[in-house]
């Protein structure tokens, strides 16, 4: 089974830029996109409407959807050889952390253990970071009808669930980017400084903040 030449992997919390930033690279690098696939989740609406009673169904779906689209990443074409997506795995175990009731978490658990054996892993993880208020600022701008009157503090505890989860990474090379006072959709010369640290060898674990 053959992969991906170069495979770069973008994470980060909802309304930190994951999408944006994929395309924008998948332009520069002449790479193959592929996007995760949230909106054919059936329950999503229904999770934020009500967490605690639809959280089990939501994250079951979305396991087994980016199980799928993950095995199919290995599946390259005649021009391009490099990857370019939007999450890697690992994302639905940290979701499934922090809101999941005890008994679910455990069947949860065994489930993941089985399907993340056969999952390939990135070359390079981009690691978006934001303080919540410029999250909630983002999500309020793009105004997608089930992220609407968004609860704050949820978006605030996935916040600090992703950055102890993200202090502690080791499984490949990591780059962390601060993207709090950066816009590197609409400021050309904020992506260019991004890009060189993105087309840096990827060795160990790099951060990245404006001004630094």
């Amino acid at each position: 089974m053959t992969g991906p030449a170069y495979y770069i992997a973008i994470e980060g919390v909802i309304g930190v830029g994951k999408t944006s930033l994929a395309k924008i690279l998948c332009t520069h690098l002449s790479s193959r996109l592929v996007l995760e696939k949230f909106e054919e989740n059936p329950f999503l609406s229904d999770f934020y409407r009500d967490r605690k009673r639809y959280a089990f169904q939501t994250q079951l779906f979305f396991l087994l959807s980016r199980y799928r689209q993950q095995m199919e990443l290995t599946q390259t074409d005649v021009f391009h050889r490099s990857l370019i997506t939007d999450y890697i795995f690992a994302k639905d175990k940290l979701f499934a952390y922090n809101n999941l009731e005890e008994k679910e978490l455990r069947l949860y658990d065994q489930l993941y253990s089985i399907l993340s054996k056969e999952i390939t892993k990135p070359d390079l993880v981009i690691y978006l970071q934001a303080d919540t208020d410029r999250l909630m600022k983002n999500i309020e701008m793009r105004d997608r009808d089930y992220e609407r009157d968004m609860d704050r503090n949820y978006i605030d505890s996935l916040n600090q669930f992703y950055n102890q989860y993200y202090f502690h990474y080791n499984e490949t090379p990591l780059l962390i980017i601060n993207t709090t006072n950066i816009d590197f959709v609409n400021k050309k010369e904020d992506m260019d400084e991004v890009m060189k640290y993105i087309q840096q060898p990827p060795l160990g674990t790099k951060y990245y903040k404006a001004g630094q």
